[in-house]
């Protein structure tokens, strides 16, 4: 259910590390807490995030909900594919429906991240 290959939030947010570069998005608990996707708000290329910090948010027909990044570093790429279809982010949240990539600018803090059998746990717990 959870990819293992991904680090997890308690806000609900992964990334998957390729090379020096994080691929951010939401989880399927998530997606599955917030109902029918709406509308997302990404940041710009060139925006730099800052780990525990709001990176844009997630609009529902129930909620908005901040996303909030899992990592440092700098936005270089977004997914186009959400904003003219955001409802992929509750069909596909694990793969195709990733919301950014990330150039670490500190690659040591993956290890604050929970494991995918951690953030189970967790949100069974919740």
């Amino acid at each position: 259910m959870y990819p293992e290959n991904f680090h997890y939030t308690k806000e609900h947010e992964w990334v998957r590390v390729d090379a020096e570069v994080g691929v951010i998005g939401i989880t399927d608990h998530a997606q599955k807490e917030l109902g029918d996707i709406v509308y997302v708000d990404l940041p710009k290329v060139g925006t730099v995030a800052e780990q525990g910090k709001t990176l844009g948010s997630v609009e529902s027909v129930k909620a908005v909900s901040d996303i909030y990044s899992p990592v440092s570093g700098e936005v270089v790429e977004i997914n186009e594919l959400l904003a003219s279809a955001p409802e992929k982010l509750n069909e596909d949240p694990h793969g195709g429906a990733w919301l950014v990539k990330i150039k670490l600018s500190a690659p040591d803090e993956i290890k604050q991240l929970m494991s995918a059998s951690d953030y189970q746990k967790y949100i069974g717990a919740e």
